[in-house]
């Protein structure tokens, strides 16, 4: 970094900046009044009281909503793992029949949109009588994370050394123990980068939340939140401030696994 040419640097700070900008006034918004806000968007506000973001929990629902979040993230960050290491380590160790046809079907369900398919999804579930539930919420997102994930931890299992594993099977040790107990802590970095990537995308989801799911009490927060614009278009102070609390969770959990992440991709990208 210290032999960046100074052109290159200030060109990363103002990048930088323009990425961070809009964040930063909405953050300053949320806490201004309206008479602030119609002093300009540069002008700080008086003083920094969490008056909105009470405001927006209390008429928004957002602690409802927060909780359906938290609900259907965890399980779906849990099962996509714990289902794409037993996929992955299959794909990247065991001889399985049609692997390449198999590896096709996933790559292919990687880049089909949600728009694609989201109303035979919605008449199957319907038909099982599973919407209006968390599990309509689960379930179709473990399937759509289980592709990329599979394929991504198959990736890095095959970066262990074969080495290794050789010498565990030379030893005796049954796949279950290779699986668990050697291959599994040698991909730790690309599993927490995994994680974090799977709640960034299962917190931000919106489609399926909005066609599988019309009762209240079961909607996320992007669907909270869209409901809570409509219904405040003229305080936007107070709309920043819900904006706020959809987006700062996010923020706190990359913040606190910053560095897993960006070692985790690192180490996928010096591979």
């Amino acid at each position: 970094m210290h032999n960046t040419p100074v052109s290159s640097r200030a060109l990363i700070w103002v990048v930088a900046l323009i990425t961070v900008l809009p964040f930063m006034l909405a953050l300053l918004t949320s806490f201004k009044t309206q008479m602030e806000l119609f002093q300009g968007v540069f002008t700080l506000p008086g003083s920094f009281n969490v008056k909105n973001y009470i405001t927006a929990w209390q008429q928004g629902h957002f602690n409802v909503y927060f909780l359906n979040s938290v609900l259907v993230v965890i399980p779906v960050v849990i099962c996509s793992i714990f289902l794409g290491i037993l996929a992955g380590f299959g794909f990247a160790w065991l001889k399985i029949p049609g692997k390449k046809t198999i590896a096709a079907m996933f790559a292919l369900g990687m880049v089909l949109p949600s728009e694609a398919f989201i109303i035979p999804l919605y008449h199957e579930l319907r038909w099982m009588g599973l919407t209006n539930t968390y599990l309509a919420l689960i379930i179709p997102q473990i399937a759509l994370s289980l592709p990329f994930t599979t394929l991504m931890i198959a990736s890095a299992f095959q970066q262990v050394p074969k080495e290794l594993v050789e010498a565990a099977v030379m030893d005796g040790a049954s796949r279950v123990k290779i699986l668990w107990g050697l291959l599994v802590p040698a991909i730790g970095q690309t599993l927490s980068t995994l994680a974090l990537l799977l709640f960034i995308w299962t917190w931000n989801e919106f489609l399926m939340p909005l066609i599988l799911v019309n009762k209240d009490e079961l909607r996320t927060l992007p669907i909270g939140m869209m409901l809570f614009q409509n219904r405040n278009t003229i305080d936007i102070p107070v709309l920043m401030a819900g904006a706020m609390i959809v987006i700062l969770p996010l923020m706190a959990v990359f913040l606190i696994f910053q560095r897993k992440f960006i070692s985790g991709v690192t180490e996928g990208a010096v591979k």
